[in-house]
């Protein structure tokens, strides 16, 4: 389910029988039918989904409808829970709905719970549910509170949506926890022996399970140990300073109800000096083993629990204790922990691999992980689950009743539909596999009468068997056309487009299809691209010669004059991160390929940029022609901004900080900053069809990145026949190996040294070899072997062969 289908969804609930029930924060619940892959709206809630800021400026909330879960005894008590902002009062309502005739009976809303909220600034209201096996409901509510750069106690007056001592820090109120009830039948909440205050303790909330929370999201239950784990939405500071620590997001695990630390404490209890605002000086951190809440905007208790410290956290930059998380902009949301006992009887449980393993996601940098705890619960490793996978936003995931897990992604346009938002679902396949369909042709497109060979060459099924190929050729006019043949002929008698589509089936009946668009009535475009040199590596320093030449059935050549220079995109770019252009940009959602910065805009589709900014839409941040537009005709704004983008920022288009990411190189900062200057450009700024182009290392720059050398041209279409795109490129990685990586090896034993960064030396002894395969030596004149000997263990060095044009390994005899 995917696309204009959905409206920012927010979060679901998987019925027994299999259907979705999903909540958009607009206030409208869809139901997806998974048999006829639809969905229909079963509601539409009135909510708020704005607030008012003391200078009478009206912006988008975070607010709206924000959580959903069902009965977990749904089959025998059909009853939809629904948490969201009231229309017109400043408070967060949980309500129960009745689900009859394919419909939420609106009629039949039931009061579970209410909180007050402030509505005159952002942000934060959580709205993450899940149940216990007792029938208990947890739910997570956020902070409602606005941001600070430090520590958030403003105690002035005026200012209680500044001091979240009056929230997540005060027992006597629910913003900023996690609370725990137990749902009755007649539509109240009793609360459950156990929670962080005891039933009847003065100034106390007995709901609350954990407090000191900041924005918790997607709670789950271990089912097998009772123990708690979130995501945890941490504060945006790029970096530690005098006024408190940089900002840290969390994966949290609550072994029992407990204290988790916010305002005064982040991460692992990295404390925030108290700030006084009134004095505007930081004063002394709080103690985290007795916390103290002094504020006068505090209606409970004033010595707080120990606060506890984050069982995961990491911040913008690089994390040196959990490296796989990466770096830049962050969203922690949480997911479920895998049992196999909770699905003893599902169609398609997860593997034993998964057991106990907690999946957990980021919603900004668009990755699931697999955590992996030992059996008292206390942190292992943690690996990416499903790297070929890339949400974009996954906001909820949850594991349905037949064993599939299902992600719901929000999409790159924040407060609106960006045609990405989708609903996934994963199945995990222990017997016979899906094929594997891959489709091209001779020519995507031709005048007519076009004659097109298309091929199924690539497709494959993962467990040998012999597949049965079906292609399927429709356009505008005139009945599909099947072909049964692996690789057949088509011809197209009239001018348009078409789509053929390739299905495969394995003799188990289990099938795949892809898809090729197909123009009749307009040939694409014949780009060459010529090295002069070596077309495999880059040198810098050594000149590099390169040619360009166009030509194009209708549209006439380079060499005739009919195609200007001007209209074919030349570039050549270093991307000091050594992007692989070509596999990047076969998964990008939006690129536009015919522009000067085409591998700009690949590289930005490796980072978190489109999460909040798109070319001409405001989303959370500011569209990249408003960018260009303020920028324009001040030189020093590339440089300027290529440090904004390594150190973060705010203030200059709202109230929403733009992330740190100094994992990015300040070369690959600029080139990024050059594209989104160029947006709205109308004409094109591009190197001559011919030229010399020396690679210059940018300072500090460590030679490993890439030279991307592109020529592209988009063709001028013929009569009603849209144009074409053609493009060229080489790749040219650092002549540098790693020995590890060798394809060939024989009697080697790899190795990792002391600084922990991964296996990055080979040790070989007398007879042994390790080769590369289809190497350009064009230019090359001398290697250079880096090699440790050590006389302490008799290793003292040897005789070194090198040998080219060895059909099974370039041999490296070690004696």
């Amino acid at each position: 389910l995917q696309g204009t289908e959905l409206d920012e969804p927010m979060t679901f609930a998987v019925a027994p029988d299999g259907r979705v029930f999903i909540a958009e924060r607009k206030g409208t619940v869809k139901l997806y039918h998974p048999d006829t892959d639809t969905a229909e709206v079963v509601a539409n809630i009135a909510v708020n989904t704005k607030y008012t800021s003391k200078e009478g400026e009206v912006r988008e909330a975070e607010e709206g409808l924000v959580g959903l879960t069902i009965h977990p005894d749904f089959d025998h008590k059909p009853w939809v829970y629904l948490l969201h902002s009231h229309p017109t009062e400043a408070k967060h309502v949980l309500e129960r709905f009745d689900f009859s005739n394919g419909k939420l009976d609106v009629t039949s809303r039931k009061l579970v719970l209410e909180y007050p909220v402030q509505r005159e600034t952002c942000c934060h209201t959580g709205g993450g549910m899940v149940w216990d096996r007792a029938g208990n409901l947890f739910m997570t509510i956020g902070n409602n509170t606005a941001n600070s750069p430090g520590a958030q106690t403003d105690e002035r007056p005026g200012r209680e949506a500044w001091d979240d001592q009056r929230g997540s820090a005060n027992t006597n109120d629910l913003r900023g926890k996690i609370i725990r009830i137990h749902p009755e039948d007649n539509g109240s909440y009793s609360i459950p022996e156990g929670n962080l205050f005891p039933k009847g303790t003065p100034s106390t909330r007995p709901e609350i399970y954990t407090m000191g929370d900041r924005n918790p999201w997607r709670p789950s239950i271990d089912s097998q140990t009772g123990f708690l784990y979130w995501g945890e939405v941490g504060p945006d500071a790029n970096e530690d300073t005098a006024i408190g620590p940089r900002g840290y997001d969390e994966l949290n695990q609550a072994r029992g109800p407990g204290y988790f630390g916010w305002p005064y404490f982040i991460g692992e209890n990295h404390a925030y000096p108290y700030f006084d605002y009134a004095v505007n000086q930081p004063r002394e951190p709080k103690d985290p083993k007795k916390p103290i809440n002094a504020s006068v905007n505090n209606t409970g208790l004033r010595e707080l629990p120990p606060a506890q410290p984050a069982f995961i956290s990491y911040p913008y930059g690089a994390s040196e204790r959990f490296p796989m998380v990466g770096s830049g902009s962050r969203s922690a949301v949480g997911g479920p922990v895998f049992r196999q006992a909770d699905f003893q009887g599902a169609k398609r449980a997860f593997p034993a691999w998964y057991e106990g393993k907690w999946l957990a996601a980021d919603l900004s940098r668009g990755w699931i992980m697999a955590i992996t705890m030992n059996a008292k619960g206390d942190y292992q490793s943690m690996e990416r689950f499903l790297p070929a996978y890339r949400p974009v936003e996954p906001i909820d995931l949850k594991f349905g009743p037949e064993g599939d897990l299902y992600v719901l992604e929000y999409g790159s346009f924040w407060f609106g539909n960006g045609g990405d938002d989708k609903l996934v679902r994963i199945e995990y396949n222990a017997g016979n596999r899906k094929p594997v369909a891959v489709a091209t042709a001779d020519r995507l497109g031709g005048a007519v009468p076009l004659r097109l060979k298309l091929s199924s060459a690539g497709s494959r099924d993962p467990d040998g068997d012999a597949l049965a190929y079906e292609w399927t050729v429709s356009g505008t006019r005139g009945p599909p056309r099947v072909f049964k043949d692996a690789d057949p002929v088509v011809t197209f008698d009239a001018k348009g487009q078409f789509t053929a589509v390739l299905k495969v089936t394995d003799p188990a009946g289990a099938g795949n299809s892809v898809s090729l668009e197909l123009t009749a009535g307009n040939s694409a475009p014949d780009v060459s691209l010529k090295l002069a040199g070596n077309s495999q590596f880059h040198f810098p320093g050594v000149p590099l010669q390169y040619t360009v030449a166009v030509g194009d059935s209708e549209d006439g050549s380079t060499a005739d004059g009919r195609i200007r220079p001007e209209e074919v995109a030349v570039s050549i770019d270093y991307i000091s991160q050594g992007l692989d252009y070509a596999e990047t940009i076969q998964g990008q959602r939006s690129v536009d390929d015919s522009a000067r910065h085409a591998v700009a805009s690949a590289l930005m589709g490796t980072q978190d940029c489109r999460n909040c900014h798109l070319p001409d839409t405001r989303s959370a941040g500011p569209a990249f022609r408003e960018i260009a537009n303020r920028y324009r005709g001040h030189p020093e704004a590339p440089a300027k901004l290529a440090a904004k983008v390594r150190a973060g920022g705010t203030g200059v288009w709202g109230d929403i900080a733009m992330p740190a990411h100094p994992g990015l190189s300040a070369n690959d900062a600029q080139l990024l900053v050059r594209y989104i200057l160029a947006s709205g450009e109308r004409t094109r700024s591009t190197l001559p069809l011919a030229g010399t182009h020396v690679t210059v290392l940018p300072a500090g720059d460590t030679g490993n990145g890439t030279v991307v050398i592109r020529a592209a041209y988009r063709d001028r279409g013929a009569g009603d026949v849209p144009s074409l795109l053609s493009a060229r490129a080489f790749t040219l990685r650092a002549p540098t190996f790693v020995a590890p990586q060798a394809p060939l090896q024989h009697d080697t034993t790899t190795i990792q040294t002391w600084n922990g960064q991964g296996a990055d030396k080979v040790l070989v002894r007398q007879g042994s070899y390790l080769g590369f395969r289809q190497l350009d030596l064009t230019a090359v004149n001398r290697v250079v072997l880096v090699i440790d000997t050590s006389p302490r263990e008799q290793s003292v060095g040897g005789r070194v062969e090198i040998r080219l044009e060895v059909r099974e390994a370039m041999r490296v005899l070690a004696q």
